[in-house]
């Protein structure tokens, strides 16, 4: 699978816990990922796409 461009970057501030859901939702938003990768990051879906 590709991934967006700032998807490994966005995947790495969550992890170290520098970004929480709601930060990586956002990113979301912004369209740096896609609600999908928002899902392989945070491991459930967001709460738009409940």
């Amino acid at each position: 699978m590709e991934h967006s461009p700032r998807f490994e970057t966005v995947k790495r501030y969550y992890d170290r816990g520098l970004w929480n859901k709601a930060r990586v939702a956002k990113a979301v938003d912004c369209g740096w990922i896609t609600a999908e990768e928002y899902t392989e990051i945070v491991g459930e879906p967001s709460e738009a796409e409940a």
